[in-house]
């Protein structure tokens, strides 16, 4: 048996999320369906995370058994051949027997993009959230690093099944930096692991101290354990895009 790494790309609009659902496409289906085929037999697929539904990614990882013996160039042509355009493959290589995408992730990174003048390219409108409304960015900038460090993200997460296991709220940011890049506003979060809309919660808390209505003490205290509601709001999927999940040698 064959342990086999991916690098995926893809356009998540038409897609309800990363996570396998039943009667709606998504990318984990996809993949499943086209691996399955090429094997003969039905193969599980598992991701380094569920972007959630309208989420983009240029750096997805994901991993498979297969018993097959194609060689990886191939492999990597004959997914692409069964995907739809919206899903690529772009690497193909084998991995360590154990490898699991997810829990061997050392690092996650996101950027969230903000075009900001009145009217918003069409070609573009998939791939960022419009708001062209007056927003303190100096203020904006100042205030992201603010999410660096090892804190409590219950406030900026989205209720989620896997709360029923308990599992810890905790999460370490490496970096946090957003910047103005021609009519855009970019955010870029790189961290050890990401919540349920956690990223498009912390872009909205960024977006409310714009506005003027938040300051600098009531994003600390958001990231506060047992801060009494929800951060944010979430801004809108189209904006977010996992571009690179980092592992050790």
């Amino acid at each position: 048996m064959r342990r086999i790494r991916i690098l995926v790309a893809y356009d998540g609009t038409e897609f309800h999320g990363w996570q396998i659902q039943p009667d709606v496409p998504t990318i984990q289906g996809w993949l499943e369906k086209v691996v399955s085929e090429i094997e003969g037999g039905p193969v599980k697929v598992h991701g380094s995370g569920r972007t959630d539904a309208g989420v983009h990614a240029t750096g997805q990882v994901a991993a498979f058994s297969l018993r097959n013996r194609i060689p990886c160039p191939n492999l990597r042509k004959a997914m692409n051949r069964l995907l739809p355009p919206a899903i690529r493959v772009l690497e193909v290589e084998e991995a360590p027997a154990d490898f699991h995408p997810r829990y061997h992730a050392r690092s996650k990174t996101y950027e969230y993009r903000i075009w900001r003048e009145e009217v918003c390219p069409p070609m573009r409108r998939l791939y960022l959230c419009h708001f062209p409304y007056p927003l303190d960015e100096e203020r904006m900038i100042r205030l992201a690093p603010l999410f660096e460090g090892e804190h409590d993200f219950s406030a900026f997460a989205a209720a989620d099944e896997r709360d029923a296991l308990g599992g810890s709220k905790v999460r370490t940011i490496f970096e946090s930096r957003l910047w103005r890049e021609g009519a855009e506003l970019v955010y870029r979060v790189r961290g050890s692991g990401f919540l349920k809309h956690m990223v498009r919660m912390m872009v909205g808390t960024l977006v409310e101290a714009g506005k003027g209505n938040l300051a600098r003490e009531d994003v600390e205290a958001r990231l506060a354990p047992g801060f009494p509601g929800k951060a944010g709001p979430a801004m809108p999927a189209s904006g977010l895009c996992l571009v690179k999940v980092e592992y050790g040698p």
